[in-house]
């Protein structure tokens, strides 16, 4: 199959979903998540209709804006999808359309710490509410109101949603219950904290279908996208 076959197959996904869900398809963004591929590929998603491209390795992610820093010039829009190190803020902050993995307070008030004062960075707070031990992220109701209701502080960022990572399953509807999870979380913090929270981001390759039903409006693809990543 084709690239552009693809990737027309998995935006047919995303519109069945939505029809499906009675929600909008230009509601939900297709992330490609393009880490371990090549710019060529990058590229060719490009050509065939992608703006949105996921980068876990900030080493890898610098490599390739510069590389394509012409389709940057155009529209392309970088997204941060991977854990963020403290001592890797400096080289995103800034510079990036939506940073997904804001993990912890001391990585927020680093990004905070390195971004422009004349620039807004937009960031999604990563939940682990199934708290996994293998998996970073907020796993406290409680710590995210908090953080949320001092988003004040922070004049520089843009906190516009959630981002979570549920268990591996072979069975993509084990995702629901998180998903689910996710989404009346969001529900809870717009009533309580007066803020839009726009975004959820979840659901992969297996269960975009799922997230979407649940209200994601990022959905993160890699696989059905560019294939088997080599590790």
């Amino acid at each position: 199959m084709t690239t552009i076959e693809k990737i027309t197959q998995v935006q047919q996904r995303i519109k069945q979903a939505c029809e499906n869900a009675h929600r909008d398809p230009e509601d939900v963004t297709l992330l490609a998540i393009s880490k371990k591929k090549p710019t060529s590929m990058i590229r060719e998603a490009w050509n065939n209709g992608l703006h949105h491209f996921g980068e876990n390795y900030i080493q890898e992610w610098r490599a390739k804006n510069e590389e394509l820093e012409d389709l940057k010039m155009e529209g392309l829009h970088w997204h941060i999808t991977g854990p963020l190190q403290k001592n890797k803020c400096k080289y995103v902050a800034g510079k990036v359309a939506l940073i997904h993995t804001i993990s912890s307070l001391s990585l927020l008030e680093e990004i905070a710490k390195r971004t422009p004062k004349e620039i807004i960075q937009p960031v999604l707070i990563q939940c682990n509410l199934s708290k996994e031990a293998t998996k970073s992220g907020f796993q406290e109701i409680e710590q995210i109101e908090q953080l949320l209701t001092s988003h004040h502080h922070w004049k520089n960022i843009d906190i516009q949603g959630f981002m979570v990572l549920p268990p591996f399953s072979e069975n993509p509807e084990d995702s629901r219950s998180h998903f689910h999870q996710l989404q009346m979380l969001r529900e809870k913090l717009r009533s309580t904290t007066g803020l839009p929270l726009p975004h959820l981001s979840m659901g992969m390759s297996a269960d975009l279908e799922i997230a979407i039903e649940e209200g994601a409006t990022i959905v993160r693809v890699g696989t059905a996208i560019f294939g088997q990543r080599v590790s």
